[in-house]
Parts: C-alpha cells; sequence; structure tokens
C-alpha cells in the first residue's frame, strides 16, 4: 500500500473587473501630438502562482467594437476596414507566455497579441502590482498597470495620409496602457 501527499497548491485565479478597467492606447497625430483611445469591453483572467510568480499567466480580450477616441467620426474610421476592421476582427487577445520579475512588484509579462488578425510577441511592463485587498462586499482584489509600444503596421494597420508639410497624418508607434482589478475566484 503506497500514499500520496498532495503538494497544496498556490495558483490562485483572478477575474478581470471590466468596471473597473481600462484599456487606452495613444499615437500620434499628424506628428504634433497624441490622439488616445479607449477600449471598454474588457475581459480575462490571471492564474497567479502565489509561490512562483513566473510561472504565473493571463489571458485577455478586448472587444474592439467599444472603441472610443471622444470623436465619433474618427471611432467610425478607426472600425473600418482601414484600421480595427471591427466587423472582421471584432477580438483583440493577448495570451502571455512567460512572466519576469523587473524588481520589487513589477513584472515582464512577454506573450501574444492578435490584433487585426495578426499575432506577434509583445512585453508588457507591469507596475503597480497592489497587494489583494478586500472590498466593501467581502471580495478580494488586486489591481495593475501595464504598458507596452507596437509598430501599428506589424498588425496590418497601414492605412495613412501624406502631409503636404512633410510627414504623415497617423504614427507608427502605438502606446497600449492598462489600468485593471481582478476579483479573486
Amino acid at each position: 500500500m503506497s500514499t500520496s501527499t498532495a503538494t497544496p497548491t498556490s495558483v490562485t485565479t483572478w477575474n478581470l473587473d471590466p468596471a473597473h478597467s481600462a484599456a487606452e492606447f495613444k499615437v500620434k497625430h499628424m506628428m504634433i501630438s497624441n490622439v488616445k483611445g479607449k477600449f471598454t469591453g474588457l475581459s480575462g483572467v490571471l492564474k497567479m502562482d502565489e509561490a512562483d510568480p513566473t510561472a504565473s499567466s493571463v489571458e485577455a480580450s478586448i472587444d474592439v467594437t467599444t472603441l472610443n477616441t471622444g470623436d465619433a467620426q474618427r471611432d467610425g474610421h478607426l472600425s473600418s476596414p482601414d484600421f480595427f476592421d471591427a466587423a472582421q476582427f471584432p477580438t483583440l487577445t493577448f495570451k502571455s507566455t512567460q512572466v519576469v520579475p523587473a524588481g520589487g512588484l513589477e513584472y515582464e509579462v512577454s506573450g501574444d497579441l492578435t490584433l487585426h488578425g495578426v499575432t506577434k510577441s509583445v512585453i508588457f511592463a507591469v507596475e503597480e502590482l497592489s497587494e489583494p485587498a478586500k472590498d466593501p462586499w467581502g471580495n478580494l482584489r488586486i489591481g495593475l498597470s501595464a504598458s507596452t509600444k507596437i509598430n501599428r503596421k506589424d498588425f496590418g494597420l497601414s492605412w495613412n495620409s501624406a502631409l503636404e508639410t512633410g510627414g504623415v497624418l497617423v504614427g507608427e508607434e502605438v502606446t497600449i496602457m492598462l489600468d485593471v482589478q481582478f476579483i479573486k475566484a
């Protein structure tokens, strides 16, 4: 007769709280200032290994049709085939492949970003990972901020217009910024 002892797991599941989370981006407009946009249709799951954070993982998706830049005409153009082509590619996804400590409660999270039907590896710099806190309803929550930069042309978002004074209407580099909360499942 043999007995086995189960190793206690230190992996916890955390569900993204879309009501208290934001995914934003910014890109140069006319080479003079940034235009910002926001997506509100976020969902995702964080599997946190508290004993070994490098064994943690995250999967998230964004409903591209929830885009808002504060200008309906611009939103319509960004949702068109010139950019996101939301009718054909309604979801943006991220699936982590590696978590690397960057000091303190900061991490570099590598993973596959799929946008406009194209998947590329990106690295999110995660900062401000909070300690767990209990909300007024007894739920345990954590929050974090993360960012990365991509070249939109790498994802097939290549529309542009030349300016009379030189340069282009829309920059190629896009900064993606996340401020998210998770609720322990």
